[in-house]
C-alpha cells in the first residue's frame, strides 16, 4: 500500500500584511489569527494525518531559517528551500521527485501553510476522503470551497456530475477552472450552486503528477530531471536546486497541469475557511466592541467604528473620531490606511522599496 505524505507550501510573501508581515517572517509565520504561527496551526491540522517524518514543507531561502524555527519537530531533511521562486507548478514537481524517493507509488497532499480553518475535524475528514480519492484511481483530486458570496478574488472549479463518495463525502468531476470573475459572473457562479472556490489544496500520487508533468508541460518535466536523479543518488539536494531550479519554467499547477488535465475531480468542503487575503479579513476571527472595533495589544479608539488596530509590543496606539482604518504599529514602520485601500498595500511597497535603504522596511 503506498504512504501518504503531505506537502506545505509555505513561500508567499504576504505583502497585504505589511509591515506586520515582511520578506523574512511574512503572514504565514505569523499569528495573523490565533496565538501560533499560521504554518504551525497548518502542521498541528494535519498531524493526525500522517506522520511527522512524512511531512514537508517547501519555503523559500529567505524564509529558511524562520520556517525552521516554527517546525522544530519536523527533521532537518523535510524543510526544503526554493533557492528562487518559480511559481506552484515547479514546487509541486519539487514535492513529487522528494515524495516518490521515499516511495514510488506514494501519494500526497499539496497544502497552503496560510489558511485559517477552526473546523478540524471536519478539514481532517475532507483531506482523508481526497486522499482515498486519488488512492481508487489515477486521478487529481482537488478540495474545493463551498462559496459563501459572489468574491472576485477567487479563482473556481466548475463541477460535473458526480463520481464516487469517499468518507461519506460526495467527489464529483472537474468540467472547468476559471480564473477571478467579475462580480456579476461570480453571482452567477453562487446562484448555479455548481462552482466552489479554488483554495489550493490537491492530493495525487506520484505517478499521476509525473505523468501529467510529462504529458503537459514536459520543458519542465525535463527541468526536474536532475532533481529526481540527484535524490535517487542521496546527493546533497540544496547544490543541485542552485543550479537547476532558475532554469525551471515559471508557472502556477493550474496553467501547467489542471486546465489540461480530463481527470481532476473535486470535493466540496465540509469545513470553515478563509485565506485572510488582507488586513480587513482579520476582523471576522476576533471580538469586536460595541462600535464595531477590532484591536489586539495596546490599542485604544475612541468616539470610532469599525477600525482594525494593531499595537506590537509596548508602544500603545491610539484612534479617536476615525471610523473603518487599519492602523498597525510596528517597532519601526506605522501603517495607516482605510479598509476600502487595503488592497494597495502592495503598491505602498514598491514605493518604499525605491527609497533610499527602503529595503530594512521590507
Amino acid at each position: 500500500m503506498a504512504q501518504h505524505f503531505i506537502v506545505i507550501i509555505a513561500g508567499g510573501k504576504g505583502e497585504r500584511f505589511w509591515p506586520q508581515s515582511r520578506a523574512k517572517r511574512p503572514k504565514h509565520l505569523l499569528p495573523i489569527v490565533g496565538e501560533t504561527p499560521m504554518l504551525a496551526q497548518t502542521l498541528d491540522r494535519v498531524r493526525s494525518i500522517v506522520p511527522t517524518k512524512n511531512t514537508f514543507v517547501i519555503t523559500s531561502a529567505v524564509q529558511e531559517k524562520a520556517v525552521r524555527e516554527v517546525c522544530p519537530k519536523l527533521p532537518r531533511e523535510n524543510i526544503i528551500a526554493e533557492p528562487v521562486g518559480r511559481d506552484t507548478a515547479p514546487a509541486v514537481g519539487l514535492a513529487a521527485a522528494i515524495v516518490g524517493a521515499r516511495d514510488p507509488e506514494g501519494v500526497f497532499a499539496v497544502l497552503p501553510a496560510d489558511h485559517v480553518i477552526h473546523d478540524a475535524d471536519s478539514y481532517q475528514r475532507d483531506l482523508k476522503a481526497a486522499f482515498a480519492a486519488a488512492e481508487a484511481e489515477p486521478v487529481m483530486a482537488t478540495i474545493g470551497i463551498e462559496m459563501t458570496e459572489p468574491a472576485t478574488g477567487f479563482g473556481y472549479i466548475q463541477r460535473g456530475e458526480k463520481w464516487k463518495s469517499f468518507e461519506r463525502r460526495p467527489v464529483y468531476r472537474v468540467k472547468r477552472f476559471v480564473e477571478k470573475p467579475t462580480l456579476e459572473v461570480a453571482q452567477r457562479y453562487l446562484e448555479s450552486g455548481d462552482y466552489v472556490w479554488n483554495a489550493g489544496m490537491f492530493v495525487w500520487s506520484v505517478p499521476v503528477v509525473e505523468a501529467a508533468l510529462e504529458k503537459h508541460a514536459p520543458e519542465l518535466d525535463a527541468g526536474l530531471q536532475p532533481i529526481r536523479e540527484a535524490l535517487a543518488k542521496r546527493r546533497p539536494l540544496p547544490a543541485v536546486l542552485k543550479k537547476v531550479y532558475p532554469t525551471l519554467t515559471k508557472i502556477s499547477v493550474d496553467y501547467a497541469l489542471l486546465e489540461k488535465s480530463d481527470n481532476v475531480v473535486v470535493l466540496p468542503s465540509s469545513f470553515d475557511w478563509d485565506d485572510v487575503g488582507a488586513w480587513p479579513a482579520v476582523a471576522r476571527h476576533f471580538p469586536k466592541d460595541t462600535s464595531g472595533n477590532v484591536s489586539r495589544g495596546l490599542a485604544l479608539i475612541e468616539d470610532g467604528a469599525n477600525n482594525i488596530v494593531y499595537s506590537d509590543g509596548k508602544h500603545l496606539t491610539a484612534v479617536v473620531g476615525a471610523d473603518n482604518l487599519i492602523v498597525v504599529h510596528t517597532p519601526d514602520a506605522t501603517l495607516v490606511v482605510p479598509k476600502s485601500k487595503a488592497q494597495e498595500i502592495k503598491q505602498l511597497l514598491k514605493r518604499i522599496e525605491a527609497l533610499k535603504g527602503g529595503a530594512q522596511w521590507l
